[in-house]
């Protein structure tokens, strides 16, 4: 299944940072940050301005984003956890 995110959202696939362990201390998943990087994996047309005229996204499927970290909606697609963004939750691209 195929998701396509409507108007200025994009859909996302949150990138992992790779759990170290200092010291011997695990960290439990729920005293651990919220990653804010993620990969652009669809992105929707551009949002309607009231003219009629729509504004493109700049972003394309592929590129690496830096995010808030309340920003979004998760979402659950074929067992695989995204987040639906708008454009403008977006805070960079990395290069």
């Amino acid at each position: 299944m195929t998701l396509r995110p409507l108007h200025d959202r994009v859909l996302v696939r949150i990138i992992e940072e790779k759990e170290t362990i200092r010291g011997g201390i695990i960290i439990p998943d729920t005293a651990k940050e919220k990653p804010q990087q993620a990969e652009v994996i669809a992105v929707g047309k551009g949002k309607m301005l009231e003219s009629g005229e729509r504004t493109p996204i700049a972003l394309k499927a592929g590129e690496r984003i830096l995010f808030g970290k309340y920003s979004g909606s998760e979402i659950k697609v074929d067992g695989e956890e995204y987040l639906i963004l708008r454009e403008d939750e977006i805070l960079g691209v990395f290069s």
